[in-house]
């Protein structure tokens, strides 16, 4: 069945622009509210569901928190209110409080005038895809009320910030900590603004907080993972040792060292898999079609497995549980530590290179310093809406001839943007002469 509203990472828009609504966000919490109630029965549970909510920074957060309440209220749920929570905290609380389910209002990365919905089922992962139908279903039917006597509670949770920042410190070894490290925290006027600095902090770490003033409009504003020149300027001008950037639910991680030099989420990958082979083996790792070469070259030489999922976490994390393997990621900086957290979770993710850090006793260029990434060139050709690249023989040819000539040294990935009529070629080489000159040869074709 084909997906309505339910995108790789829940529903997510435009705030006043369908389908981020509170009339459609009210029927979205009834819908959810009904499956939800429909599946605990089927269990033969007695009690009424109880399903968590947790928001970002955004000033609509306000209004989208209202409208999912009524809707469970009315299908006869109970809530629970978080507040301004990192989305891999809802995930930790649903479980660890063993709830229905916890509900994330956030756009992640996305300006403050955006926002959405994702669910976590009652085990802190994702929904499956067919709960996920089972409510676009439910959201096609009219929606109705339980009587007076049966509707949701709501109320909400005190404790919510001090349990996530003891969970994310148990996830540091007890035989570390981070005193005599100074480390700047770019919390990106997001979700983990009253929540990272601490995290840190408690561990010993002396901690310079920036975007840590959320306004409800400036989320991700200049700030955060996705804007690192806040956080190497902070780095230089306070002498720190480290950086470390989230994005506005924090659950994308970026690094910057004491020089200013940036580390994505590849780079980050290779170290956490590097630290833990240190304490013991581990059979693969899972990265996407975007992932860097050099990872599978070194991992390859490291006798480790590695697979490639599609682009975006949600890819990686099924990649991952299909193989049993823990450790996974993007470039973006979504990492995932199964072994740590059922989500990814950017404090945990930097916690996992801190301990690197502490137990190796080297910086970030000496732990990647036998691994050369490999250049990349990324080239975007506009097309007619529809166009179908797979039916086009120049380029389909030129595709292969570059990949013969590449041979083992490099690579070609093509692909249709999602959201744009793009045609996105990226080839990698071990010269960037070659990868940018390459590229162009196959972008050409597109064009003719």
């Amino acid at each position: 069945m084909t997906r309505k509203y339910f995108g790789t990472d829940g529903i997510r828009g435009k705030v006043g622009v369908a389908p981020i609504t509170p009339d459609f966000v009210m029927r979205l919490g009834y819908a959810a509210g009904i499956v939800l109630t429909k599946s605990r029965t089927a269990k033969g549970a007695s009690s009424r569901p109880v399903v968590l909510i947790g928001k970002d920074t955004r000033i609509s957060g306000y209004m989208l928190e209202a409208a999912l309440e009524a809707g469970f209220s009315a299908a006869g749920v109970d809530t629970m209110l978080a507040g301004p929570m990192p989305t891999p905290a809802v995930a930790y609380l649903t479980r660890a409080l063993r709830l229905s389910a916890g509900v994330v209002i956030s756009a992640s990365h996305n300006p403050y005038d955006d926002n959405g919905i994702k669910f976590f089922s009652a085990s802190g992962n994702k929904l499956p895809d067919a709960t996920e139908l089972e409510i676009e279903a439910a959201l096609d039917k009219p929606m109705t009320c339980v009587v007076s006597e049966k509707l949701g509670r709501a109320k909400r949770l005190d404790d919510a910030r001090g349990r996530y920042i003891e969970f994310c410190k148990s996830t540091f070894p007890n035989e570390l900590d981070l005193r005599g490290t100074k480390i700047v925290v770019d919390c990106a006027h997001g979700a983990a603004y009253h929540i990272a600095p601490d995290v840190f902090h408690e561990l010993g770490a002396e901690v310079i907080a920036i975007g840590n003033k959320p306004s409800g409009f400036n989320i991700n504003d200049k700030v955060g993972a996705t804007a690192p020149e806040a956080l190497v300027e902070a780095v230089k001008a306070n002498k720190a040792d480290i950086g470390i950037a989230l994005d506005g639910d924090a659950d994308r991680l970026i690094v910057v060292d004491a020089s200013g030099r940036i580390f994505n989420g590849d780079e980050l990958l290779y170290i956490m898999v590097k630290d833990r082979m240190s304490v013991q083996p581990i059979a693969g790792a899972v990265g996407t079609l975007m992932t860097n070469m050099a990872l599978e070259v070194a991992f390859k030489k490291m006798g480790i497995g590695f697979v490639r999922a599609n682009v975006g976490d949600r890819y990686v994390l099924e990649a991952l549980q299909e193989h049993g393997w823990l450790l996974g990621g993007e470039g973006s900086g979504h990492m995932l530590c199964l072994d740590k957290h059922t989500t990814g979770d950017g404090i945990i993710s930097a916690l996992q290179i801190l301990s690197a850090l502490k137990r190796s006793g080297k910086t970030l260029v000496e732990l990647t310093a036998d691994i050369a990434m490999f250049p990349q060139t990324l080239i975007n050709v506009k097309v007619a809406p529809g166009f179908d690249w797979k039916k086009n023989a120049g380029l389909l040819a030129e595709k292969e001839q570059v990949e013969s000539e590449l041979g083992d040294e490099g690579r070609v990935l093509i692909r249709a943007s999602g959201t744009e009529p793009l045609i996105r070629v990226m080839v990698e080489a071990k010269n960037g002469e070659t990868a940018d000159t390459m590229a162009r040869r196959i972008a050409a074709r597109l064009n003719t």
